[in-house]
């Protein structure tokens, strides 16, 4: 059942209607906007963006529904966005990274949301709370990005966006239209529905979309076997199935928008549950993850130029333990639970000082609140009773900025941009316990007692505050209508997490391995003395194209970043009696144990994509051949190690035939060996590789039909970013999660 909790639509727009008549009487427009084209964001082909904004990638409906077919994983629609890369996680949970920078090193703001991962491996990660199906558009803006559109970050920013909402045009009455889908993929037998629906007046819009998904854990090619297979109490799965990677996903979302001559005012309210989701590199496992999303939003179009605005809070509720992979037979598992609530706020304007200026200014506020504990297993004193631990308390992560840009148009070839953002952050948490008051290995130690670890964490002092500045310069060039050049730098600043500077313990290697988003199998503990990593960037761009910009392309983009106090990882500090032993800081192989710790890097590197056409005939339709290439090197400077879950030298080549409503696609993907890699983490090595992916699809007025054939050579692969198996037990050291064998997929989506 796609719809368990309905507002009602007329009562919304009753409560809304107070604002929304205030909102209409402040509105001076400068001239009558007609309404079906108000506040409607069009976005095109990167390649034509003539913005003063950095080189960024667009992707709209037309170009995600082929992406779409094959996955059920958000971030997966990013994979042909050149620069980005994915860390491997759960079926709907990848994380992005951007250059070589990942996680909660980059903005990702979902329908303007700017959420926040809540739990210690980072499962429900911001990318997670929409379904592919819901996508409308994105916007990925890598290496220099405009402080008007994210701060705390060091990466970039992503925009994912639901599509923007209908009305009826004057004169059409009430318009009712929508959409339903469903797909198969053979791996791991997932299907899935989804449904859209909308009811419309010029005014008024009611849109509500539904989407489930479910999978089973997919098979990697023939030959797959992890490490040192041993009996154990659980024996290694049949045949070539990859533990842990089942997954079962359902998201709802309603939204009411009201119009005005040049005002739009919208309510959307979301809703998640996700029963359970495997994780192949990860000791946990998720059994719940409840979500409720409030989103209101303004944008209004004035003389002076346009205003934004928005509030939204999110509140989840997040469970792990092991599923039945990595559960031991006769075992419980060990329970974990967060609670997590993000509210914010943005205020933003565009002001047209002159023809040849404008200023955005703005403020964004982001309160973060968020408790991680562990019930006991049992009532009896032990190593996991009688106490419930607690790993973050009251967890608070409070932020404040405020920012101004100005870009100046200076003629038809020569345009810049220039911004400052200032945020102010404060963070503290909560006293701390651990299951027992005993001390020794298996205790935790009287958290009341200063000398033992939670008491030594509960005695100091934990409020952190700070002040960051980010500041962005950017200036294209465009000398002709082939040709545009363009050129920046960046510093942006990025705060620790909550995890990264309260996680306490390291009492025990369980208690460890428990904080880990990094998929690398090893146990982590926080630093309360962590700083702000600060990042320094230079990119430059180069991009020539036919006139029209519809033939062919070429764009090569390299980039420069030096990343004082960046976190990083070190073996943690030797103490008696707990993992952190001196043959843990001595291990070169094996899985072992990190506090995180400032440290200097720098990352390097270079994109390149295209397009041209290859023949045309009248028999056999258009053919183009598109191109893409990725390289980064990340090294820590202060220890001379490579930084861990760099994406080596990797391209894609594809063949794109257009005859009629038909469009085939042959696509190679060729990865090379993994080599450099985080010794201090004992990353492993991955060979290289190629892939062949072949997808086609057929598009009447109302119906598209979606095949396709990933990994069409059932070709046994590791991803260079898909971190340890641990995906059954044993959790042994030595094997990579493999890459999915071959997948045979099918779509078909209904207008009506």
């Amino acid at each position: 059942m796609l719809f368990t909790k309905k507002p009602a639509a007329a009562a919304v727009a009753l409560a809304l209607s107070s604002l929304w008549q205030t909102a209409i009487a402040q509105s001076k427009p400068a001239t009558e906007t007609p309404p079906a084209q108000l506040m409607t964001e069009v976005v095109i082909n990167a390649s034509k963006v003539k913005d003063v904004e950095p080189n960024n990638a667009n992707l709209d409906a037309a170009s995600l529904a082929p992406i779409r077919a094959s996955t059920s994983d958000t971030a997966a629609l990013l994979k042909d966005v050149p620069g980005i890369s994915l860390y491997g996680a759960g079926g709907v949970s990848s994380l992005p990274a951007i250059h070589g920078l990942a996680d909660d090193r980059l903005r990702i703001k979902v329908d303007g949301m700017d959420l926040i991962s809540a739990c210690a491996n980072h499962m429900n990660s911001p990318l997670s709370y929409i379904d592919p199906t819901n996508v409308g558009s994105i916007k990925v803006f890598a290496g220099i990005t405009p402080v008007s559109v994210g701060g705390d970050s060091i990466g970039g920013t992503i925009q994912v966006n639901s599509a923007e909402p209908e009305f009826a045009n004057p004169g059409q009455g009430t318009v009712l239209k929508g959409q339903a889908g469903t797909f198969y993929r053979s791996n791991g037998n997932a299907t899935g529905i989804n449904l859209a629906a909308t009811v419309a007046s010029e005014n008024l819009s009611v849109n509500y979309t539904g989407s489930t998904t479910e999978a089973g854990n997919y098979t990697a090619a023939k030959n797959f076997k992890p490490a040192a297979q041993s009996t154990g109490t659980r024996s290694f799965l049949a045949g070539d199935a990859v533990g842990s990677s089942s997954y079962k996903s359902e998201n709802q979302a309603i939204a009411v928008a009201l119009r005005g001559a040049n005002n739009l005012l919208e309510l959307k309210l979301g809703l998640q549950h996700i029963p359970y989701q495997g994780f192949p590199n990860q000791r946990m496992d998720m059994t719940g993850n409840e979500s409720e999303q409030i989103n209101l939003r303004y944008a209004g179009q004035y003389q002076w130029g346009t205003l934004e605005a928005r509030v939204y809070n999110e509140n989840t509720r997040h469970k792990m333990n092991f599923l039945e992979d990595k559960l031991t037979i006769g075992s419980k598992g060990m329970p974990m639970d967060t609670k997590g609530k993000t509210t914010g706020a943005l205020l933003k304007a565009d002001i047209a000082l002159s023809a040849r200026d404008t200023l955005k200014v703005g403020s964004e506020y982001q309160r973060q609140r968020l408790d991680d504990w562990w019930d006991p297993v049992s009532a009896t004193p032990g190593m996991m009773a009688p106490n419930r631990f607690w790993n973050i308390n009251d967890g608070r992560r409070d932020r404040f900025d405020v920012f101004g840009e100005w870009e100046a148009r200076w003629n038809t070839q020569w345009q810049s941009q220039l911004g400052v953002r200032s945020s102010s952050m404060t963070m503290n948490t909560g006293n701390v316990q651990g299951y027992n008051n005993m001390g020794g290995m298996m205790g935790y130690g009287d958290p009341s007692n200063p000398a033992s670890i939670p008491g030594a964490f509960n005695a100091a002092d934990r409020k952190k505050t700070g002040n960051n500045i980010d500041v962005t310069a950017l200036a294209r060039y465009t000398p002709d209508a082939g040709s545009t050049f363009e050129a920046g730098f960046a510093r942006k600043t990025r705060s620790p997490n909550l995890y990264e500077r309260f996680a306490w313990s390291t009492n025990n290697a369980m208690v460890m391995n428990m904080v880990n988003w990094f998929g690398d199998g090893n146990g982590y503990v926080g630093n309360l003395d962590l700083k702000p990593e600060v990042a320094n960037t230079i990119s430059a761009t180069a991009n020539w194209h036919d006139a029209a910009q519809e033939s062919w392309g070429l764009s090569i983009t390299p980039y420069y970043t030096h990343v004082d106090n960046y976190i990083d990882a070190a073996r943690c500090p030797v103490a008696a009696g707990t993992p952190c032993s001196a043959a843990n800081r001595d291990a070169k192989t094996g899985f072992v144990y990190l506090q995180f710790v400032n440290q200097s890097a720098r990352l390097y590197g270079v994109d390149v994509s295209g397009y041209m056409p290859l023949a045309r005939s009248s028999d056999f339709g258009a053919f183009t051949a598109t191109g893409m290439l990725n390289y980064v090197n990340g090294k820590n400077n202060t220890t001379g190690d490579n930084l861990y879950n760099i994406m080596p030298l990797n391209a894609k080549l594809a063949v794109v035939q257009r005859i009629g409503n038909w469009t085939n696609t042959i696509e190679g993907q060729f990865v090379d060996a993994k080599t450099s890699v985080s010794q201090v983490r004992n990353e492993l090595k991955t060979g290289g590789y190629s892939l062949l992916n072949l997808r086609s699809s057929y598009e009447w007025k109302q119906v598209r039909l979606d095949i396709g054939v990933e990994n069409a050579l059932n070709k046994l692969y590791a991803s260079p970013l898909g971190g340890a198996y641990v995906g059954q037990r044993p959790m042994t050291y030595g094997t990579s999660v493999p890459g999915m064998g071959r997948s045979i997929y099918t779509a078909l989506n209904v207008k009506f």
